[in-house]
């Protein structure tokens, strides 16, 4: 209902996602999630529009667009299917470390690849006993001669399988614990890395995770981003650009739910009238439209600040990514309830929704854990 006064450039970003959403999701939408399966056309249709290149720099083949132009795509993706959605937050997620932190050799070799939408990214940080712990990772890399040799499991990745490029977080001095962790980038194919069975989620159930083995698993030890010890410092940076996406997500899916559960109030005729004509219903509406909106000045105010180079984001993405996502999670729940019957049966789309959204709540970081990060980050704002 807000105008952001997107500039020529961004009104086409989201007029092309939003094309690509009506012809290569929106139709399908409903048999992936049922059949759990991932289909790769959405992501070739969004390369082939440059889009999976949003925030790669244009040296290396990307549009050199910023975090408010990936929410934007991201969030009208998600109006359509927030498991493609992910699919395509996920390879950023895994570029990211890249882009921020990869030398220049780095860059130039696998930046390209990403940006043209040749190959797709991951994020590996959590294990079996490692998830809001996550310095609790127990995954090795032992360096031999040239190489780093990489032992333990990755579980819940996202892009798992179908990702061409990993981003493993791994130990290499066990002593220093978080401080003895680095970052490397592991490709497809590597001697001793195998990927696991594909998990069956409760939603997002377009997009694969999946576990991660590496058994001496050997890769150049060129693919060590940043210097060892730094993977937490990479790991913790990279979510805090990452998360800010959650919240874009969130806040697609809650409006493609309002609309669906809108379009439905007004042509289900209920006691002689349409149901949206009963102040129960109605105010229903109101409520969800306000929270969306709030949630989406939130989000596009957190990246515009992440593109101007703020200092301190963790407290605003670690915001933006919570309130978005819990105002997600009560619209799709309202926006069923508002549905009836028809919103529990699954030939429509709001049981999905709502199914999706719950995710949200949990992946990149619980809003339990968000909400250490801005307790924490208070206390730098208010020290009296």
């Amino acid at each position: 209902m807000l105008s952001y006064f997107l500039s020529e450039e961004e009104e086409i970003l989201v007029d092309l996602v939003n094309q690509i959403g009506r012809e290569y999701i929106l139709p399908y939408a409903r048999d992936w999630d049922e059949e759990e399966t991932y289909d790769p056309r959405p992501i070739r249709a969004l390369a082939k529009a440059d889009l999976l290149g949003v925030v790669i720099p244009k040296e290396y083949g990307g549009l050199g667009f910023g975090s408010f132009a990936l929410c934007l795509a991201v969030e009208h993706l998600s109006k359509y299917c927030t498991g493609v959605a992910t699919t395509y937050a996920a390879s950023f997620l895994g570029a990211y470390p890249i882009l921020l932190f990869g030398n220049q050799e780095q860059k130039a070799k696998y930046l390209p690849e990403v940006a043209a939408g040749r190959r797709l990214c991951a994020f590996a940080l959590t294990e079996p006993q490692a998830g809001s712990d996550a310095a609790a990772i127990q995954t090795r890399a032992e360096q031999d001669g040239d190489y780093y040799v990489l032992n333990g499991i990755k579980q819940w990745i996202t892009n798992g399988g179908i990702a061409d490029i990993y981003i493993v977080i791994a130990l290499t001095d066990l002593k220093k614990g978080a401080r003895g962790a680095s970052a490397f980038i592991v490709e497809r194919g590597d001697p001793g890395f195998s990927v696991g069975r594909k998990e069956k989620k409760m939603g997002l159930r377009a997009s694969v995770t999946t576990e991660l083995f590496f058994t001496n698993c050997r890769i150049p030890k060129n693919r060590l981003l940043g210097r060892e010890g730094m993977g937490f410092i990479i790991a913790l940076k990279t979510l805090d650009y990452a998360r800010v996406g959650v919240g874009a997500q969130a806040v697609g899916l809650a409006q493609g739910a309002m609309e669906l559960a809108l379009k439905h109030a007004r042509t289900r005729v209920q006691f002689g009238q349409p149901i949206y004509n009963f102040q129960a219903v109605s105010h229903t509406f109101a409520e969800m439209a306000m929270r969306i909106e709030a949630a989406r000045s939130l989000v596009y105010q957190t990246a515009k600040n992440i593109d101007a180079g703020a200092k301190e984001i963790s407290g605003p993405s670690a915001m933006a990514k919570a309130f978005a996502t819990d105002v997600a999670m009560w619209v799709t729940e309202r926006a069923v309830q508002m549905m009836g019957g028809y919103g529990y049966m699954r030939d429509f789309l709001a049981e999905k929704m709502m199914r999706d959204a719950k995710c949200l709540q949990i992946y990149e970081g619980t809003n339990e854990i968000q909400r250490n990060v801005i307790a924490r980050e208070l206390l730098k704002y208010y020290r009296d």
